[in-house]
């Protein structure tokens, strides 16, 4: 396999939609607080998709991580 098929697949990971079982885990937030967080626009916005479906995209929740991770590095 070559490189490029390597991060051309890791890219695709990273932008597929997750659920709310697989965001919780992620994210390590409860539903509510994500909501919150959300709504102060400091979470990625859920994507719908149905009536009553809702999804992230994984890279948008990684990037928050990284965002949260860095600013906790920064204030120390």
């Amino acid at each position: 396999m070559s490189p490029h098929n390597t991060t051309q697949e890791t890219k695709i990971e990273k932008d597929r939609f997750i659920r709310e079982p697989e965001c919780a885990h992620t994210s390590t937030l409860s539903r509510q607080r994500r909501w919150l967080l959300e709504k102060e626009g400091k979470f990625p916005k859920r994507i719908h998709i149905g009536d009553r479906t809702v999804v992230w995209r994984l890279s948008e929740v990684m990037a928050w991580i990284d965002e949260v991770s860095a600013d906790r590095n920064s204030e120390v």
